[in-house]
């Protein structure tokens, strides 16, 4: 079968699909089917791709157990976490405009930071590298005042109104204001909304039509129905989770989008390409080292620093917004490059970026309760097919 061309498949997925054209690669499908069977997942889309190829793309199972909707290429996925490289590339592009580097101080966009002290008493003076790598320290902002916020802006008084967490640069820990601190900076240095900058810089240029955080009424029937194993009977009970409306809350940068496979796929093949796609740049060389390389130095980073994931933390660094494997281990990361970097989602969702091979795999679930998700059976069944096929 002949390769395809990604932009190609996304104008024209569901026909291609329907004609049993989609590239499939051997193993994947019938190991999401395993994943089924054993009632990890309820469904899923796999995508791999290279610099310009589709390499593989499958969907497995179904979106809605209740009403029988199967997963196509076109479900969306609440991506969670794997909306932060997304508001990486965000501000990175705005240090390609001259409009802010990851070395300037928070403050200088938002100066109510001038006033923020650490734990010690001392100035923090927290710079922009430092809130988007998880080094800041910065308090986190939650409860019914957090419920309540409709914008980024209503965040920031929420943010240093929390008590610091650490001395700045002492260490990594995973920190969700500080890359939703990130988004508002995007704000206030373009003069758009979120939404706005993503659209018009991003999505709309790569041609990303089904990459949002509000949901519109085309797109809402097909969002995938969210599922938690029941502790008791290991049965996968349906949540009640609903997209968003406009203006219900505010759009996050940590973990605020919607999007289906190849629309994110899409997104990580510009990342492959060196940050350029279809003759368009989106990002220099520089940016793109800032996000595909570790920034955190000797700092153990991560979401294996603990016995039962192998106190993995040495193995693994922060760029500005993704985490990056500096060392491969047994298991999930064994099949990839030093260098491969990418993010995961609290509901499963993987996106990972092998510059090295020269591939990048993309897997959409809907499972919110996995012990771990990037250590999840299922991502590792997925990667470890695809490295067998492509072998």
């Amino acid at each position: 079968m002949p390769p395809l061309r990604l932009l190609g498949f996304l104008v024209s997925g569901a026909s291609l699909l329907a004609a049993g054209t989609a590239p499939q690669l051997p193993g994947i499908g019938a190991a999401m089917q395993e994943m089924i069977a054993k009632k990890e997942i309820t469904g899923a889309v796999t995508v791999v791709i290279s610099k310009d190829t589709v390499l593989h793309l499958e969907s497995t199972g179904l979106a809605d157990v209740a009403s029988g909707r199967q997963m196509t290429p076109d479900t969306l996925f609440n991506i969670m976490s794997m909306t932060k490289p997304v508001t990486a590339v965000a501000l990175l592009m705005l240090q390609d405009d001259g409009k802010l580097k990851m070395s300037d101080p928070v403050a200088k966009f938002i100066p109510e930071f001038a006033n923020l002290k650490t734990p010690s008493g001392k100035p923090a003076n927290l710079t922009l590298a430092q809130i988007m790598t998880h080094t800041s320290g910065l308090g986190e902002a939650g409860g019914p005042a957090g419920q309540r916020a409709k914008t980024l802006a209503d965040l920031v008084p929420l943010w240093l109104a929390a008590p610091m967490q650490y001395e700045p640069g002492a260490k990594w820990k995973y920190t969700q204001s500080g890359i939703n601190c990130g988004a508002r900076v995007v704000e206030v240095a373009s003069g758009m909304t979120f939404p706005e900058f993503l659209n018009k810089r991003l999505f709309g240029p790569l041609g990303l039509r089904d990459i949002t955080h509000t949901p519109n009424a085309d797109q809402r029937p097909r969002v995938a129905t969210p599922y938690a194993k029941n502790k008791d009977t290991g049965a996968l009970e349906a949540g009640r989770v609903a997209p968003p409306a406009p203006g219900d809350r505010p759009p996050t940068g940590n973990a605020g989008l919607y999007a289906t496979a190849t629309d994110y796929a899409r997104f990580c093949q510009m990342l492959l390409n060196g940050g350029s796609l279809d003759g368009r740049r989106y990002l220099s060389a520089t940016a793109l080292k800032l996000l595909a390389t570790s920034q955190t130095g000797d700092l153990p980073t991560g979401f294996f620093q603990n016995d039962t994931y192998g106190q993995r933390g040495a193995n693994y660094g922060w760029g500005i917004g993704t985490c990056v494997l500096k060392m491969p281990h047994a298991g999930l990361a064994a099949m990839l490059s030093p260098g491969t970097y990418g993010h995961g989602g609290a509901w499963g969702t993987q996106a990972w970026i092998d510059p090295v091979k020269g591939r990048a795999y993309v897997l959409m679930v809907q499972r919110s309760n996995f012990p771990n998700s990037d250590a999840s059976i299922v991502r590792q069944r997925f990667q470890e097919a695809a490295a067998a096929a492509l072998r």
